[in-house]
């Protein structure tokens, strides 16, 4: 068993005390994968010692395929056999044939078994491709099998957003065994990506039940990034519910949580451990977190709370540390100095308290923006800003964001094209074809070239907008993303070399990027990584001593507020300026192929993330301001 989860149940502590379930946090999904596959490693070849078979049954989707990534390398690198396992699938798409790109059968053997010396006879993935009829004696021996073989042993979960655990949506039974059923309307919704739009995400799926399940004799589950926060909690914390099946699992005498650190961030003793933990470490980001928890649940503005409001609400010993009045005026001020309207830094300034420096009075800036339209709807006002005031601001996109571009819009511009120029020949004519005829553009290089072109000039039209010569935009078209489908290729050294050349060609003072972490697997997570990676390669040249690194997010979450280190006021004009800036980008207005469960317009959304943050400021005692954009900074070493 790995070394770093060999505690699976310590003890219910102080800080433990409100958790149900037994949770290991791990500062990235990466390490946490590589405990994982290592437990995996480890029990696989205890069962070889002992001749006998290992019965895994594995989970699919993003959450554990650095976990697979991880057994392949222990295979190559230090011969682990697969010649004992038995593998069992939780669950497969119905109906779907086994050879469907989507289909979990190609995902395993995708990601897994076609790297690995596993005996095909020892793999058992639901059949999506049954009659109708066949479908309850197919899930009656699958039950079968998995008992005759004494069981399973390690049971690999990942978690949905419903808190399913396979495919065992809200209302499932905690004694429902294999079986189909229908699937949610988010879990649809979630895997809609990968189908290219929810009409195509098939209804119902034959999934392993929680009874199964629960008859593990080790359980992990797997749970990483800003879309799991909310489900994890509850899974944890709350009590047991068919509406989470994941909670049935709060019965469970072998299972742990494997989380990272934004997963996490819901649970009570990382949220508020003032709550839980008598002995909290009072560091100011602590003090922010603690009042401005305070401030919300007692509806109060930062300099009115007072020691009562301290010490009712469980904070008597940050009270005890500190008089209350210089406590408050402590935190009002760390909140107050991130507000600016200088995000380049103010010249001829006192800058001492200020989130920017004033030198250079003129800063070369490059946006890293992972897909051609994240930079204005993220930080399109402070974009402006920074133009306004006369930095050299360069925008590189880092991938083209052509799957993104419907059907419709790459048709569009090609009948245009035809008829305006009379163009009729056989090879305009074939793609027009196929828009018509599929759902799928991503494995055609023509089509997804035009619908690069439309992007990039997209783009062009929005920074032109703002002000921005066409010289200081730049298209990056990152290799990890042109897979022509929606899963990536692995990324490589072309692509850090890319980032390496614009970085060192412009050597900025400043770089904004998107830290948005929702899906470690996804193009903001895989871009923001690459960046890190490249400022890694490149902290030794002399430029990178002036250069500072501001993180954005994207138009899902927003950073807290004692997280955030500098925050731009927008005025009712800027915003206004901000959306028209992202009505450039029509291809992606109105017929957003990957919208996600929020049906508003990407204007719509972060004008509201926007109004929302100058609320929280507001309500905490600061001017009143319109709208606010929010960076927080990235200390590299």
């Amino acid at each position: 068993m790995s070394k770093l989860l060999k505690h699976l149940k310590p003890g219910i502590t102080q800080e433990t005390r409100l958790e149900k379930i037994h949770n290991v946090i791990f500062d990235n999904s990466k390490i946490g994968s590589k405990a994982v596959a290592r437990e995996i490693a480890d029990l696989i070849k205890y069962k070889q010692s002992k001749n006998q078979k290992c019965i895994l049954s594995l989970a699919t989707g993003s959450s554990p395929i650095t976990v697979y990534e991880e057994l392949i390398n222990i295979h190559k690198k230090e011969g682990l056999s697969f010649k004992n396992v038995v593998t069992f699938n939780l669950d497969e798409y119905y109906p779907i044939s086994p050879n469907n790109a989507e289909s979990y059968h190609t995902f395993m053997y995708e990601n897994l078994f076609n790297y690995v010396d596993i005996d095909d006879n020892n793999v058992n993935i639901p059949r999506g491709d049954l009659k109708k009829n066949e479908i309850e004696k197919y899930c009656k021996n699958y039950e079968e099998k998995i008992e005759k073989l004494g069981g399973i042993d390690f049971q690999l979960l990942g978690i949905g957003r419903t808190g399913h655990i396979g495919f065992n949506e809200p209302g499932s039974s905690r004694n429902s065994i294999t079986r189909l059923i229908k699937l949610d309307y988010l879990t649809r919704q979630d895997a809609s990506k990968a189908f290219g739009g929810i009409y195509n995400v098939p209804k119902t799926a034959i999934t392993m039940g929680v009874s199964t399940i629960l008859k593990a004799k080790r359980i992990i589950l797997l749970a990483w990034g800003e879309n799991k926060k909310d489900v994890v909690f509850e899974s944890i914390e709350s009590e047991i519910t068919q509406n989470i099946t994941a909670s049935f699992l709060q019965k469970h005498k072998n299972s742990t949580f494997v989380l990272d650190k934004v997963s996490s961030s819901q649970l009570t003793r990382i949220e508020s451990p003032w709550l839980v933990d008598g002995n909290v470490k009072w560091d100011l980001n602590t003090k922010t977190r603690a009042v401005t928890w305070l401030c919300k649940k007692t509806n109060k503005s930062i300099l009115r709370l007072s020691l009562r409001d301290y010490i009712q609400n469980h904070l008597s010993e940050l009270a005890a540390n500190q008089s209350i009045h210089d406590l408050n005026i402590e935190v009002f001020n760390r909140v107050q100095r991130t507000i600016t309207g200088w995000p380049g830094g103010k010249p001829n300034s006192d800058d001492t308290y200020r989130p920017e420096r004033a030198k250079p009075e003129k800063k070369k800036v490059i946006i890293f923006s992972p897909h051609p339209d994240d930079d204005v709807i993220s930080m399109g006002g402070t974009f402006q800003r920074l133009v306004d005031h006369g930095h050299d601001v360069h925008v590189v996109y880092q991938t083209s964001g052509n799957i993104a571009v419907s059907n419709d819009s790459v048709l569009k511009f090609l009948e245009v094209y035809s008829d305006v120029f009379y163009v009729n020949d056989n090879f305009i004519n074939s793609a027009k074809n196929k828009l018509l005829d599929s759902n799928e553009i991503f494995d055609d290089k023509f089509i997804r070239e035009v619908a690069t072109k439309i992007r990039e000039k997209e783009a062009l039209a929005a920074t032109r907008y703002v002000g921005l010569n066409d010289k200081n935009v730049h298209f990056l078209r990152l290799p990890f993303y042109e897979s022509g489908k929606i899963v990536k290729n692995k990324t490589s050294k072309n692509d850090i070399d890319l980032m390496n050349q614009i970085i060192s060609k412009i050597k900025p003072h400043q770089i904004y990027a998107a830290g948005d972490l929702a899906d470690p697997h996804g193009t903001h997570a895989v871009c923001i990584k690459l960046l890190f990676q490249s400022l890694n390669k490149l902290k030794k040249e002399k430029f990178m001593n002036n250069c500072w690194v501001w993180l954005y997010r994207g138009a899902w979450h927003e950073w807290e507020i004692n997280e955030i280190d500098m925050a731009v006021p927008l005025s009712p004009q800027q915003v206004l300026k901000k959306r028209k800036s992202i009505f450039f980008h029509k291809s992606q207005n109105n017929t957003v192929m990957f919208q996600g469960d929020d049906k508003r317009e990407f204007w719509e959304r972060v004008e509201e993330r926007n109004r929302d943050l100058a609320k929280q400021y507001r309500n905490l005692g600061m001017a009143d301001y319109q709208a606010m954009e929010t960076f927080r900074r990235y200390h590299f070493k």
